[in-house]
Protein backbone atom coordinates (compact mmCIF):
# COMPACT_ATOMS: atom_id res chain seq x y z
CA UNK A 1 0.00 0.00 0.00
CA UNK A 2 1.05 3.60 -0.42
CA UNK A 3 3.28 5.02 2.31
CA UNK A 4 1.33 8.28 2.56
CA UNK A 5 -1.95 6.45 3.13
CA UNK A 6 -0.42 4.24 5.81
CA UNK A 7 1.10 7.25 7.60
CA UNK A 8 -2.25 9.02 7.41
CA UNK A 9 -4.06 6.14 9.12
CA UNK A 10 -1.42 5.85 11.83
CA UNK A 11 -1.58 9.61 12.46
CA UNK A 12 -5.33 9.33 13.13
CA UNK A 13 -4.46 7.29 16.25
CA UNK A 14 -7.64 5.31 16.02
CA UNK A 15 -8.95 2.28 14.16
CA UNK A 16 -11.71 2.51 11.59
CA UNK A 17 -14.20 0.71 9.43
CA UNK A 18 -11.58 -0.83 7.13
CA UNK A 19 -8.33 -0.73 9.08
CA UNK A 20 -7.14 -2.37 12.29
CA UNK A 21 -3.86 -2.11 14.23
CA UNK A 22 -1.91 -4.96 15.79
CA UNK A 23 1.27 -4.64 17.83
CA UNK A 24 2.58 -8.02 16.71
CA UNK A 25 1.71 -11.03 14.57
CA UNK A 26 -0.87 -13.60 15.68
CA UNK A 27 0.64 -16.49 17.65
CA UNK A 28 -0.75 -20.05 17.65
CA UNK A 29 -3.21 -19.25 20.42
CA UNK A 30 -4.64 -16.37 18.39
CA UNK A 31 -4.88 -18.11 15.03
CA UNK A 32 -8.67 -18.07 15.28
CA UNK A 33 -8.48 -14.29 15.75
CA UNK A 34 -6.56 -14.05 12.47
CA UNK A 35 -9.34 -15.80 10.57
CA UNK A 36 -12.01 -13.74 12.34
CA UNK A 37 -10.23 -10.47 11.49
CA UNK A 38 -9.78 -11.45 7.84
CA UNK A 39 -13.48 -12.34 7.46
CA UNK A 40 -14.56 -9.10 9.13
CA UNK A 41 -12.29 -7.08 6.84
CA UNK A 42 -13.52 -8.97 3.76
CA UNK A 43 -17.07 -8.05 4.83
CA UNK A 44 -16.27 -4.45 5.77
CA UNK A 45 -19.01 -1.94 4.96
CA UNK A 46 -16.75 0.79 3.59
CA UNK A 47 -16.41 -0.80 0.13
CA UNK A 48 -12.61 -0.62 0.43
CA UNK A 49 -9.71 -3.04 0.84
CA UNK A 50 -9.45 -4.13 4.47
CA UNK A 51 -6.11 -3.41 6.14
CA UNK A 52 -4.72 -5.28 9.14
CA UNK A 53 -1.66 -3.22 10.02
CA UNK A 54 0.83 -5.15 12.13
CA UNK A 55 3.52 -3.25 14.02
CA UNK A 56 1.52 -0.44 15.64
CA UNK A 57 1.38 -0.23 19.45
CA UNK A 58 -1.97 1.32 20.33
CA UNK A 59 -1.20 1.33 24.03
CA UNK A 60 1.98 3.33 23.52
CA UNK A 61 0.66 6.30 21.53
CA UNK A 62 0.53 4.25 18.31
CA UNK A 63 4.28 3.84 18.28
CA UNK A 64 5.79 1.87 15.36
CA UNK A 65 7.16 -1.56 16.31
CA UNK A 66 9.58 -3.37 13.99
CA UNK A 67 8.14 -6.82 13.16
CA UNK A 68 10.99 -8.07 10.95
CA UNK A 69 12.07 -10.58 13.63
CA UNK A 70 8.59 -11.58 14.79
CA UNK A 71 8.68 -15.39 15.05
CA UNK A 72 5.00 -15.61 14.05
CA UNK A 73 5.41 -13.51 10.92
CA UNK A 74 3.70 -14.82 7.76
CA UNK A 75 3.98 -13.96 4.08
CA UNK A 76 1.25 -13.92 1.44
CA UNK A 77 1.57 -17.59 0.54
CA UNK A 78 1.33 -18.68 4.17
CA UNK A 79 -1.85 -16.65 4.68
CA UNK A 80 -3.34 -18.04 1.46
CA UNK A 81 -2.47 -21.58 2.57
CA UNK A 82 -4.04 -20.87 5.96
CA UNK A 83 -7.33 -19.92 4.28
CA UNK A 84 -7.34 -22.82 1.82
CA UNK A 85 -8.46 -25.52 4.25
CA UNK A 86 -11.09 -23.37 5.98
CA UNK A 87 -14.63 -24.33 5.01
CA UNK A 88 -16.03 -21.19 3.41
CA UNK A 89 -19.55 -21.16 2.01
CA UNK A 90 -19.46 -21.73 -1.72
CA UNK A 91 -15.73 -22.41 -1.41
CA UNK A 92 -15.19 -18.71 -2.09
CA UNK A 93 -12.40 -17.27 0.04
CA UNK A 94 -11.18 -13.72 0.58
CA UNK A 95 -8.27 -12.59 -1.54
CA UNK A 96 -5.37 -11.50 0.67
CA UNK A 97 -1.76 -10.47 0.38
CA UNK A 98 0.91 -9.33 2.82
CA UNK A 99 2.81 -6.12 2.05
CA UNK A 100 5.96 -5.04 3.85
CA UNK A 101 6.41 -1.33 4.45
CA UNK A 102 9.56 0.34 5.81
CA UNK A 103 8.68 3.30 8.01
CA UNK A 104 11.64 5.28 9.29
CA UNK A 105 13.80 2.16 9.33
CA UNK A 106 11.18 -0.05 11.00
CA UNK A 107 9.32 -2.83 9.19
CA UNK A 108 5.52 -2.88 9.35
CA UNK A 109 3.45 -5.63 7.71
CA UNK A 110 0.00 -5.02 6.23
CA UNK A 111 -2.44 -7.84 5.50
CA UNK A 112 -4.47 -6.44 2.61
CA UNK A 113 -7.91 -8.06 2.28
CA UNK A 114 -9.17 -7.21 -1.19
CA UNK A 115 -12.51 -5.53 -1.66
CA UNK A 116 -14.78 -7.43 -4.08
CA UNK A 117 -18.39 -8.33 -4.75
CA UNK A 118 -18.39 -11.85 -3.27
CA UNK A 119 -19.73 -10.74 0.09
CA UNK A 120 -20.81 -11.91 2.52
CA UNK A 121 -17.96 -14.29 3.28
CA UNK A 122 -18.86 -16.84 5.95
CA UNK A 123 -17.97 -20.35 7.08
CA UNK A 124 -20.08 -23.42 6.37
CA UNK A 125 -18.45 -25.36 9.23
CA UNK A 126 -17.43 -24.23 12.69
CA UNK A 127 -13.77 -23.37 13.19
CA UNK A 128 -12.83 -23.34 16.87
CA UNK A 129 -14.88 -20.47 18.32
CA UNK A 130 -16.07 -19.19 14.93
CA UNK A 131 -19.63 -20.27 14.16
CA UNK A 132 -20.80 -21.63 10.82
CA UNK A 133 -23.25 -19.46 8.86
CA UNK A 134 -22.67 -16.46 11.12
CA UNK A 135 -21.98 -13.26 9.18
CA UNK A 136 -19.10 -11.31 10.67
CA UNK A 137 -18.47 -7.70 9.65
CA UNK A 138 -16.92 -4.52 11.00
CA UNK A 139 -18.81 -1.43 12.16
CA UNK A 140 -16.57 1.59 12.70
CA UNK A 141 -13.68 0.14 14.74
CA UNK A 142 -15.43 -2.96 16.07
CA UNK A 143 -15.70 -6.50 14.68
CA UNK A 144 -18.83 -8.59 15.09
CA UNK A 145 -18.27 -10.83 18.15
CA UNK A 146 -17.42 -14.46 17.36
CA UNK A 147 -20.50 -15.77 19.13
CA UNK A 148 -22.86 -13.39 17.31
CA UNK A 149 -23.92 -12.52 13.79
CA UNK A 150 -24.13 -9.09 12.19
CA UNK A 151 -27.35 -7.10 12.40
CA UNK A 152 -29.84 -7.91 9.66
CA UNK A 153 -29.43 -4.54 7.93
CA UNK A 154 -25.67 -5.13 7.63
CA UNK A 155 -26.25 -8.65 6.27
CA UNK A 156 -28.74 -7.31 3.71
CA UNK A 157 -26.21 -4.68 2.65
CA UNK A 158 -23.53 -7.32 2.02
CA UNK A 159 -25.91 -9.48 -0.03
CA UNK A 160 -27.01 -6.45 -2.06
CA UNK A 161 -23.35 -5.79 -2.79
CA UNK A 162 -22.93 -9.32 -4.15
CA UNK A 163 -26.05 -9.01 -6.28
CA UNK A 164 -25.00 -5.63 -7.63
CA UNK A 165 -28.06 -3.86 -6.22
CA UNK A 166 -26.06 -1.04 -4.62
CA UNK A 167 -24.08 -0.20 -7.71
CA UNK A 168 -24.41 2.48 -10.36
CA UNK A 169 -25.11 1.46 -13.95
CA UNK A 170 -21.38 1.22 -14.69
CA UNK A 171 -20.62 -0.57 -11.42
CA UNK A 172 -23.35 -3.11 -12.18
CA UNK A 173 -21.74 -3.77 -15.54
CA UNK A 174 -18.42 -4.45 -13.80
CA UNK A 175 -20.19 -7.06 -11.67
CA UNK A 176 -22.15 -8.54 -14.56
CA UNK A 177 -19.12 -9.23 -16.75
CA UNK A 178 -17.64 -11.38 -13.97
CA UNK A 179 -20.59 -13.75 -14.47
CA UNK A 180 -20.52 -14.84 -18.12
CA UNK A 181 -23.14 -17.56 -17.55
CA UNK A 182 -25.69 -14.78 -17.02
CA UNK A 183 -25.30 -13.63 -20.65
CA UNK A 184 -26.64 -15.06 -23.90
CA UNK A 185 -25.82 -14.62 -27.57
CA UNK A 186 -28.32 -12.64 -29.57
CA UNK A 187 -30.50 -14.87 -31.80
CA UNK A 188 -29.48 -12.58 -34.66
CA UNK A 189 -25.71 -12.79 -34.18
CA UNK A 190 -23.19 -14.38 -31.81
CA UNK A 191 -21.21 -11.13 -32.00
CA UNK A 192 -23.90 -9.49 -29.86
CA UNK A 193 -24.63 -10.57 -26.30
CA UNK A 194 -27.25 -9.47 -23.81
CA UNK A 195 -27.68 -9.96 -20.08
CA UNK A 196 -30.38 -12.52 -19.27
CA UNK A 197 -31.90 -10.59 -16.36
CA UNK A 198 -31.13 -7.06 -17.52
CA UNK A 199 -31.25 -7.32 -21.35
CA UNK A 200 -30.78 -3.55 -21.62
CA UNK A 201 -27.08 -4.35 -21.12
CA UNK A 202 -25.56 -5.44 -24.44
CA UNK A 203 -22.07 -6.20 -25.71
CA UNK A 204 -21.34 -6.11 -29.43
CA UNK A 205 -18.19 -6.43 -31.50
CA UNK A 206 -17.80 -5.26 -35.06
CA UNK A 207 -14.96 -5.03 -37.53
CA UNK A 208 -12.72 -2.09 -36.58
CA UNK A 209 -12.63 -0.31 -39.92
CA UNK A 210 -9.97 2.21 -38.87
CA UNK A 211 -7.53 -0.31 -37.36
CA UNK A 212 -5.04 -2.38 -39.29
CA UNK A 213 -1.49 -3.57 -38.85
CA UNK A 214 0.16 -5.92 -36.40
CA UNK A 215 1.19 -6.21 -32.75
CA UNK A 216 4.05 -8.42 -31.57
CA UNK A 217 1.75 -10.66 -29.49
CA UNK A 218 0.01 -11.83 -32.66
CA UNK A 219 3.15 -13.83 -33.47
CA UNK A 220 2.72 -16.01 -30.39
CA UNK A 221 -0.14 -17.72 -32.24
CA UNK A 222 -0.16 -20.38 -34.97
CA UNK A 223 -2.15 -17.97 -37.14
CA UNK A 224 -0.81 -14.41 -36.76
CA UNK A 225 -3.37 -12.75 -39.06
CA UNK A 226 -4.87 -9.72 -37.25
CA UNK A 227 -8.65 -9.50 -36.91
CA UNK A 228 -9.33 -6.21 -35.11
CA UNK A 229 -12.76 -5.65 -33.60
CA UNK A 230 -14.45 -2.71 -31.89
CA UNK A 231 -16.14 -3.73 -28.62
CA UNK A 232 -19.15 -1.59 -27.68
CA UNK A 233 -21.00 -2.03 -24.40
CA UNK A 234 -24.34 -0.28 -23.99
CA UNK A 235 -27.04 0.28 -21.41
CA UNK A 236 -30.15 0.83 -23.55
CA UNK A 237 -28.70 3.23 -26.16
CA UNK A 238 -26.06 4.75 -23.89
CA UNK A 239 -22.51 3.66 -24.62
CA UNK A 240 -20.83 2.65 -21.36
CA UNK A 241 -17.56 1.47 -22.89
CA UNK A 242 -15.91 1.33 -26.29
CA UNK A 243 -12.57 -0.41 -26.71
CA UNK A 244 -10.49 -2.30 -29.21
CA UNK A 245 -10.35 -6.08 -29.27
CA UNK A 246 -8.65 -8.72 -31.39
CA UNK A 247 -9.55 -12.22 -32.52
CA UNK A 248 -6.35 -14.24 -32.18
CA UNK A 249 -5.20 -17.41 -33.89
CA UNK A 250 -7.62 -17.22 -36.78
CA UNK A 251 -10.53 -16.30 -34.53
CA UNK A 252 -10.14 -19.14 -32.03
CA UNK A 253 -9.77 -16.75 -29.11
CA UNK A 254 -11.09 -13.21 -28.63
CA UNK A 255 -9.80 -10.66 -26.15
CA UNK A 256 -9.80 -6.92 -25.53
CA UNK A 257 -6.40 -5.56 -26.44
CA UNK A 258 -3.93 -5.24 -23.56
CA UNK A 259 -3.08 -1.84 -22.11
CA UNK A 260 -0.06 0.02 -23.40
CA UNK A 261 2.61 2.05 -21.57
CA UNK A 262 6.31 2.75 -21.88
CA UNK A 263 9.13 2.35 -19.38
CA UNK A 264 11.63 5.19 -19.48
CA UNK A 265 15.21 3.93 -19.49
CA UNK A 266 17.78 6.66 -18.87
CA UNK A 267 21.06 4.71 -18.99
CA UNK A 268 23.22 4.04 -20.84
CA UNK A 269 21.17 5.87 -23.48
CA UNK A 270 17.71 7.38 -23.18
CA UNK A 271 15.01 5.07 -24.55
CA UNK A 272 11.40 4.05 -23.97
CA UNK A 273 10.60 0.36 -23.70
CA UNK A 274 6.93 -0.31 -24.58
CA UNK A 275 4.94 -2.81 -22.53
CA UNK A 276 1.60 -4.50 -23.12
CA UNK A 277 -0.16 -5.55 -19.93
CA UNK A 278 -3.34 -6.27 -17.99
CA UNK A 279 -4.04 -5.82 -14.28
CA UNK A 280 -5.82 -8.58 -12.40
CA UNK A 281 -9.46 -7.79 -11.61
CA UNK A 282 -9.41 -4.68 -13.80
CA UNK A 283 -12.28 -4.09 -16.23
CA UNK A 284 -10.18 -5.14 -19.24
CA UNK A 285 -8.92 -8.29 -17.53
CA UNK A 286 -12.42 -9.27 -16.42
CA UNK A 287 -13.70 -8.65 -19.94
CA UNK A 288 -10.92 -10.91 -21.20
CA UNK A 289 -12.16 -13.63 -18.85
CA UNK A 290 -15.74 -12.95 -19.90
CA UNK A 291 -15.12 -13.70 -23.57
CA UNK A 292 -12.86 -16.64 -22.73
CA UNK A 293 -15.40 -18.34 -20.46
CA UNK A 294 -18.44 -17.44 -22.56
CA UNK A 295 -16.86 -18.82 -25.74
CA UNK A 296 -14.65 -21.50 -24.20
CA UNK A 297 -12.97 -24.20 -26.25
CA UNK A 298 -9.77 -26.17 -25.90
CA UNK A 299 -8.39 -24.21 -28.84
CA UNK A 300 -9.22 -20.96 -27.03
CA UNK A 301 -7.43 -22.27 -23.93
CA UNK A 302 -4.23 -22.88 -25.90
CA UNK A 303 -4.45 -19.52 -27.66
CA UNK A 304 -5.04 -17.66 -24.41
CA UNK A 305 -2.08 -19.37 -22.76
CA UNK A 306 0.16 -18.23 -25.61
CA UNK A 307 -1.24 -14.70 -25.40
CA UNK A 308 -0.70 -14.42 -21.63
CA UNK A 309 2.78 -15.85 -22.14
CA UNK A 310 3.91 -12.69 -23.92
CA UNK A 311 2.10 -9.88 -22.10
CA UNK A 312 2.60 -8.76 -18.51
CA UNK A 313 -0.06 -9.62 -15.94
CA UNK A 314 0.15 -7.48 -12.81
CA UNK A 315 -1.66 -8.06 -9.53
CA UNK A 316 -2.25 -4.35 -8.89
CA UNK A 317 -1.59 -0.90 -10.30
CA UNK A 318 0.98 -0.39 -7.54
CA UNK A 319 2.85 -3.53 -8.58
CA UNK A 320 2.97 -2.28 -12.16
CA UNK A 321 4.44 1.07 -11.12
CA UNK A 322 6.97 -0.51 -8.78
CA UNK A 323 7.99 -3.00 -11.48
CA UNK A 324 8.53 -0.19 -13.99
CA UNK A 325 11.00 1.36 -11.55
CA UNK A 326 12.70 -2.02 -11.15
CA UNK A 327 13.08 -2.39 -14.91
CA UNK A 328 14.45 1.14 -15.21
CA UNK A 329 17.17 0.27 -12.70
CA UNK A 330 18.04 -3.12 -14.22
CA UNK A 331 17.56 -2.80 -17.98
CA UNK A 332 21.33 -2.64 -18.50
CA UNK A 333 21.27 -6.41 -17.86
CA UNK A 334 18.93 -6.97 -20.83
CA UNK A 335 21.37 -9.11 -22.81
CA UNK A 336 21.94 -11.48 -19.90
CA UNK A 337 18.18 -12.12 -19.70
CA UNK A 338 18.07 -12.62 -23.46
CA UNK A 339 20.64 -15.41 -23.18
CA UNK A 340 18.10 -17.41 -21.16
CA UNK A 341 15.55 -17.37 -24.01
CA UNK A 342 15.89 -20.32 -26.42
CA UNK A 343 16.70 -18.95 -29.92
CA UNK A 344 14.05 -21.10 -31.63
CA UNK A 345 11.27 -19.08 -29.95
CA UNK A 346 12.26 -16.04 -32.00
CA UNK A 347 13.15 -17.73 -35.28
CA UNK A 348 9.76 -17.29 -36.96
CA UNK A 349 9.11 -13.63 -36.15
CA UNK A 350 8.54 -12.19 -39.65
CA UNK A 351 9.63 -8.95 -41.20
CA UNK A 352 6.40 -7.10 -42.05
CA UNK A 353 6.41 -4.62 -44.91
CA UNK A 354 6.07 -1.05 -43.68
CA UNK A 355 7.79 -1.69 -40.32
CA UNK A 356 11.46 -1.11 -39.60
CA UNK A 357 13.78 -4.11 -39.71
CA UNK A 358 13.45 -6.51 -36.76
CA UNK A 359 10.76 -4.30 -35.22
CA UNK A 360 8.56 -7.15 -34.00
CA UNK A 361 11.48 -9.41 -33.09
CA UNK A 362 12.80 -6.73 -30.73
CA UNK A 363 9.36 -6.19 -29.16
CA UNK A 364 8.89 -9.94 -28.76
CA UNK A 365 12.34 -10.24 -27.17
CA UNK A 366 11.55 -7.40 -24.79
CA UNK A 367 8.24 -9.01 -23.83
CA UNK A 368 9.91 -12.31 -22.91
CA UNK A 369 12.68 -10.49 -21.04
CA UNK A 370 10.14 -8.44 -19.09
CA UNK A 371 8.29 -11.64 -18.13
CA UNK A 372 11.53 -13.02 -16.69
CA UNK A 373 12.22 -9.75 -14.88
CA UNK A 374 8.73 -9.75 -13.38
CA UNK A 375 9.27 -13.25 -11.97
CA UNK A 376 12.63 -12.14 -10.59
CA UNK A 377 11.12 -8.98 -9.09
CA UNK A 378 8.43 -10.98 -7.29
CA UNK A 379 10.94 -13.53 -6.03
CA UNK A 380 13.00 -10.75 -4.46
CA UNK A 381 9.94 -9.59 -2.51
CA UNK A 382 9.35 -13.01 -0.93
Amino acid sequence: MEMNELLRLIALKQEGGYWDFKKQWYDKEKICDLLHDIICMANNLENKDGLIIIGIDEENDYDIVDVSNDENRRNTQQIVDFLKDKKFAGDIRPTVKVEQVDIFGKVVDVIVVKNDNSTPYFLKENYRTLVAHHIYTRVQDTNTPKNASADIDKVELLWKKRLGLLATTVEKLEVFITRPKDWSDSPCSETKKFHNVYPEYTITRQVAEDRNGYEYYLFSQDDSTPYWRQITIKYHQTVLASLLGVALDGGRYFTPCPCFESIRIETPTLQNVPIRYMIMNSFIYNLNLFFYKHEFSEEARASRDRFLGVILLFETEDEKNEFKNYVGNNWQKRDSYLEEIPPYILENIPQIKGYKENYFREQYENALILKKMLNEYRAKLC
